[in-house]
Order: structure tokens, then sequence, then C-alpha cells
């Protein structure tokens, strides 16, 4: 297997763990209890972050190789560069709802369930359809020419929740998802 689609897919579990912890916060508020705002908030801020400017234009940028080498991907391939997009918007939305909340404005509890529900139902389609879908053609057509391209499409950056060094601004998340690994 190919190295970038090894990162690419450890990309997607840590894409993956956040989202159970959004999804147990969903849970909360469909319970009509008070979800953990901050903790959703520093969810939706990782995922605004990192992937949002790193992980999906590089995956755009691979994206377009393999509709040069197959142009029947075509449709595919516009369909989920369409996701980055709408996965960017209702995360825009979506923090905007919970930063008000969190600043006291009152916000309908209806408004904030939609929007967190079709977020989550959004990225986790998307993270499969990438998957099973277009990941296993990446690996079979692009060449070791098409990943340098790839890799070079985007200014590396750290991941500031993943990677070695934590931010400051994530520790609290960081050490959430450690509790839940151990539990």
């Amino acid at each position: 297997m190919k190295p970038q689609i090894n990162g690419w897919r450890a990309e997607h579990r840590n894409f993956a763990r956040l989202l159970e912890l959004f999804e147990r916060e969903v849970a909360v508020f469909h319970a009509e209890e008070r979800p953990n705002y901050e903790l959703l908030l520093d969810i939706l801020s990782y995922l605004r972050h990192f992937p949002d400017r790193y992980h999906h234009p590089r995956e755009d940028a691979a994206f377009d190789r393999l509709v040069r080498h197959d142009p029947a991907l075509a449709p595919t391939v516009a369909r989920l560069q369409q996701e980055h997009r709408v996965i960017a918007a209702a995360g825009e939305r979506l923090q905007h709802l919970l930063e008000s909340v969190l600043d006291g404005s009152i916000v309908e509890r209806a408004a904030i369930e939609r929007e967190l529900s079709m977020y989550l139902v959004y990225y986790r389609h998307h993270i499969n359809a990438e998957e099973t879908g277009i990941m296993p053609v990446a690996e079979r057509l692009l060449t070791d020419e098409d990943w340098k391209a790839v890799s070079a499409a985007v200014a590396p950056g750290q991941d500031p929740l993943f990677g070695e060094h934590v931010d400051e601004g994530y520790r609290a998340l960081r050490s959430r998802i450690n509790t839940e690994a151990g539990a």
C-alpha cells in the first residue's frame, strides 16, 4: 500500500474518532440535556482547521490527477469535491450556532439539532465514500509523480491534535480522546 494512502486512511481514522465523540454529544442533545458545547466547538474547530486546510485540498489535488488518468471518474470526483465544500459550509454554520449558544444568545434548539445531525451524517458519509469508492482507485492509478504533485499542492502543515506536538488549544480535546480510548 502506498504511504500516501496509509496517511489518508490514518487521517480518516482520526476524523472518525472525533466524529464518535461528536455523536455522543449529539445523543446528549437528542435526550434534551445540555451537551458539552465547548467539546463540540473544539472538535469542530479541529475539523474545520486541519481537514479543510490540509487534508481536503490534498485530496482534491489527488482527485484531479485521478480524472486525468480516467475521465470516467469525473462525476464521482466532482461529487466528492462538492462534499468538501458542503462540509466546510455546514461546519461554519454550526460553529456560529454553537458560539452563539456559548455567548448566551437564544438559539432555537431544532436549528442546532438539525445542524449537528447534518454535519455528522455528511462527514461520515463522505469518509465512507472516499474509503470504499475512490481510495482503492487512487492506489491503483496514481503514480509516484502524481503523489509528488499532490504533496506539493498544499503547504505542509503540522496536525495540531494528532501530530507530535499538540497545540495548546487542543490539549483538553486530546486528553478527552486519550481518556475515551482507555475506557
